[in-house]
């Protein structure tokens, strides 16, 4: 985890979330981490097996649009919505939504006080912890269903104790966390594929490489579950401005989703596909198109305020190869559209690939300029970055002290374009904030 998890703008929340911070962590995940874990659910009354249905969702990218695509839906239906995310943009607390609100400060606090209490004597990790303060809070309020997403792979994630979910989802590998989950696409979807359930279906995005289709198709074998797979069970494309789904042999036509970019069209086919597996769930095609008009998932190729007449501002929480590569679509997609240049600004952390993230990129935009994600000690300074670049034969990029610098360096430039803020959740968390100060 990095700072930014651990700050709040109530003091004494950003005390006891610092004090997590500095909690048992480490380069890897083994099952060492469980006995301890599995108490503390025992000792708060083992709220994960009290929750309303639990979609259960792993992937690298994509993840959180689903979930988000997903709550959008549900929630036009009339549905009340537990969600669990991560990390999050600006507070500790858009984690945690209960039944469509955002938990409040004094709930969080007090459900703080409670879980660190219990857990007095076990070595746990901040993760660990603030789910089991999610699963107590879901306990406890009414819902009608619970989108839970991995905080890191899948099957030794500590999300991964609901015994029978209602379905799984698994949306598009690629590479990231590495260290954690193996260096080829196989071991990271083995890891992925570890949320699977006997008998519960298991919903996957469009893959890009056959050999990860076959480790679902494998694992689902082995437990006999229901694989409904993108590309193959179920479609969803764009066509003459409007989204076509397919699944079974019927197809139904909606509105594009709100979420900017052509990867969000899987994404949203993804989600349609997972709430047609709910069989106690109604989801009507006006609630679907409903739902996909108000798809709520900031930081996500976001368009901000313009710095400058005829400029566009966006931000992309986008860190890794497959998240360059979503983002190189959007791009070539303006560039057909108007031929406006692009030009990045960048910030990343050290753990991630930075050439792999801007090998897709590099031929779209005109100018790249690196800047510092502002309180993280794990970032790649400017002057870092520019020299993993400049080994790589790329020209460096000049620096910018920080955000706002770098788009005026950029706007000064002209003529009028396009300016993406990419490479961090954090960096776009941190983007979002500094210009909704306008």
């Amino acid at each position: 985890m990095y700072a930014a998890d651990a700050r709040h703008d109530r003091p004494s929340l950003q005390d006891k979330l610092q004090h997590l911070y500095t909690l048992r962590s480490g380069p890897s995940i083994d099952l060492t981490i469980r006995p301890d874990y599995y108490e503390l659910l025992s000792r708060l009354g083992n709220p994960h097996q009290k929750l309303s249905p639990v979609i259960h969702v792993a992937g690298t990218n994509g993840k959180g649009s689903t979930i988000a695509t997903m709550r959008a839906i549900l929630e036009a239906a009339g549905y009340r919505v537990h969600v669990y995310t991560s990390p999050h943009l600006h507070r500790f607390n858009e984690r945690i939504v209960l039944a469509g609100q955002e938990i409040n400060d004094d709930a969080l606090e007090a459900l703080l006080d409670e879980v660190t209490g219990l857990a007095a004597g076990l070595k746990l990790t901040f993760f660990e912890i603030t789910t089991a303060l999610c699963f107590t809070a879901f306990s406890r309020t009414q819902a009608d269903i619970v989108l839970l997403e991995t905080g890191l792979g899948g099957r030794l994630d500590c999300t991964n104790v609901i015994e029978k979910p209602a379905a799984t989802v698994i949306t598009a590998i690629g590479f990231d966390h590495m260290e954690f989950l193996g260096d080829t696409l196989v071991k990271i979807a083995s890891e992925k594929a570890g949320i699977m359930k006997e008998s519960v279906p298991c919903v996957i995005s469009p893959q890009t490489d056959p050999a990860v289709e076959a480790v679902f198709a494998n694992r689902a074998s082995e437990l006999q579950c229901p694989l409904v797979r993108g590309g193959h069970e179920w479609i969803s494309k764009r066509q003459d401005g409007r989204m076509i789904f397919g699944i079974d042999g019927k197809g139904v036509t909606l509105p594009l989703p709100s979420l900017a970019g052509p990867h969000q069209i899987s994404n949203a086919g993804t989600a349609l596909a997972c709430l047609e597996t709910l069989p106690d769930f109604e989801i009507s095609e006006e609630a679907a198109a409903d739902g996909l008009r108000h798809i709520h998932w900031p930081g996500r190729l976001q368009r901000l305020p313009d710095p400058a007449s005829g400029w566009e501002l966006w931000v992309d929480g986008a860190h890794n190869e497959n998240g360059a590569q979503a983002l190189a679509a959007q791009l070539m997609q303006w560039q057909g559209q108007d031929g406006k240049q692009a030009y990045l600004v960048l910030g990343i952390m050290q753990r991630k690939d930075a050439v792999a993230f801007l090998k897709p990129l590099v031929s779209h935009v005109a100018g790249i300029i690196a800047v510092p994600i502002a309180g993280e000690s794990l970032a790649h300074t400017p002057e870092t970055l520019a020299s993993v670049l400049r080994d790589t034969g790329w020209e460096a990029p000049p620096f910018a002290a920080d955000i706002r610098q770098a788009v005026q360096e950029v706007v000064k430039r002209g003529p009028q374009g396009r300016i993406l803020i990419a490479g961090s959740l954090y960096l776009a968390g941190q983007s979002l904030a500094l210009f909704d100060e306008k």
